[in-house]
């Protein structure tokens, strides 16, 4: 073969190598992202509250993640009932610790997600709040999968946090606010405990 051809060739084959490149490069990050999360278990396990935060912001593709994740928890008759505010003005996040003293980190939070329930949504009345609780910590379990930092604040059941929250996001009355949920990056690292205790379980009977 000529030396040209051979040289030609060559090009086409560096050529061709680093088109694939970047392709072969982002799928194995891709792989190592998903290798990174962590299996349920451990997820449940090592979860705690965080309520300090970076100022990294939160990715779309996360929050959805996390919303997903909300979404697919069990409900009464399957009604599904959740609605969502998602919070990122810096200025209603400042107002949530007023509201609820327990949500004064929201303010440094990139961002909070308002869960509430939709009674025109039930099918079986009276369940929103057993059916928003389970997406609630679907989303707190998630949200650490992802290598977030998460915290429940609680609203439902005290009229004054529901009333506040009901104001502070214009919802309609049919609408009742659960929990804000803050959201960020960890700034903070709490320890997991083992909460285990057998003396909180009886067989059969009391």
């Amino acid at each position: 073969m000529e030396r040209g051809v051979i040289s030609s060739t060559r090009r086409k084959l560096l050529a061709m190598l680093a088109l694939l490149a970047p392709a072969a490069l982002l799928g194995r990050t891709a792989q190592a992202k998903e290798a990174a999360k962590m299996d349920v278990i451990t997820a449940i396990k090592t979860r705690r509250s965080v309520r300090k935060y970076t100022t990294e912001p939160v990715s779309d593709a996360d929050l959805h993640e996390i919303l997903a994740c909300g979404m697919q928890a069990p409900s009464a008759c399957n009604q599904q009932p959740w609605r969502f505010v998602i919070i990122r003005d810096k200025a209603l996040l400042a107002k949530a610790g007023g509201i609820n003293p327990y949500a004064k980190q929201a303010k440094d939070a990139p961002l909070a997600v308002l869960v509430c329930g939709d009674t025109t949504l039930e099918k079986c009345e009276g369940y929103w709040v057993q059916d928003c609780s389970n997406c609630a910590m679907n989303m707190l379990l998630a949200a650490h999968a992802l290598g977030l930092g998460a915290v429940w604040t609680g609203i439902h059941p005290l009229p004054d946090r529901e009333q506040g929250f009901r104001a502070l996001c214009g919802l309609p009355p049919e609408v009742n606010p659960l929990a804000l949920l803050v959201l960020g990056h960890p700034a903070e690292h709490p320890q997991s405990e083992d909460r285990f205790k057998a003396d909180r379980i009886s067989q059969d009977h009391w």
